[in-house]
């Protein structure tokens, strides 16, 4: 299995420092928020996308994608009626490809619940159709930098769009581009009313991107969640994809939170082999 962790969990740390210390403890890829970067994607240079991608590379390290799209951003909007704001937003999702590429990475996942949350008049169904609209301008950017957009389902303490697996499967099949598949997160499918392992397999099909993390906003094994069964569920997909750490709360230090949730799903992990091997 394929470890991952998010840049922005060592906070202001150097780049070069963070890439080291995840190589260290075990990870093999970092996933990028881009804000760390600038909050402007466009505003990043190629020699500054060049500079990263060989500290990553030295570091012995790929780059996983990015996330937290639109985090900062202003006047972007996912669901948003007006024409010339989902212009804007297809647009900067086709930059957004582009740095992740430049970066050598190959999935954007689409979270950001305050770019996405359904406005005022604007029905579920309405944002579903909205939301692939914006997506389908960006696909070309997909398909020239070999990109994958995964899209993000997100609990109800976050934001009022795209809330389960099935809704996220709903607007893959609005957006009907090969280039645009699944993500799947602990904490979000917590909310949900299904086991986390049902949901896992039954997204099988469309699944390209896993965070690992709890309800509690920490890392995995720092909470109630037991990731023995969800690796498990993994395990059963024959899932080749990452399962990154994306955690909120960075207490108590960077190095506590990337060492003991690696430690953690690398035990998990032993347990469902030792298990199959019974």
């Amino acid at each position: 299995m394929k470890y991952a962790i998010c840049n922005e969990t060592f906070e202001n740390w150097p780049f070069e420092k963070s890439f080291a210390l995840a190589a260290d403890l075990g990870y093999s890829g970092i996933e990028f928020a881009p804000f760390t970067i600038n909050k402007q994607a466009d505003a990043i240079s190629a020699e500054e996308r060049a500079t990263i991608r060989g500290q990553i590379e030295d570091a012995g390290l790929q780059t996983v994608g990015l996330h937290w799209l639109l985090a900062f951003t202003e006047g972007l909007y996912l669901t948003s009626p007006e024409q010339p704001v989902r212009d804007r937003t297809g647009t900067y999702l086709a930059e957004l490809a582009r740095l992740c590429s430049d970066l050598g990475g190959r999935i954007l996942v689409l979270g950001s619940p305050q770019q996405r949350n359904l406005l005022p008049g604007v029905s579920l169904d309405q944002g579903m159709d909205l939301a692939a609209d914006v997506i389908r301008k960006a696909v070309p950017a997909f398909e020239e930098h070999n990109v994958m957009l995964a899209l993000e389902p997100l609990s109800p303490a976050e934001g009022d769009f795209l809330l389960t697996a099935d809704q996220g499967i709903d607007l893959m099949r609005r957006v009907d581009s090969e280039h645009v598949r699944l993500h799947l997160d602990v904490k979000a499918m917590s909310s949900e009313s299904r086991p986390i392992p049902d949901i896992i397999r039954d997204a099988a099909p469309y699944l390209i991107h896993f965070h690992a993390n709890d309800v509690n906003l920490r890392g995995p094994g720092m909470g109630e969640v037991d990731f023995v069964p969800i690796l498990k569920a993994l395990q059963q997909i024959d899932y080749q994809g990452w399962v990154c750490v994306e955690v909120f709360d960075y207490k108590p230090s960077p190095e506590y939170i990337a060492s003991e949730s690696i430690k953690y799903l690398e035990a998990c992990l032993r347990k469902v082999v030792e298990a199959a091997g019974e």
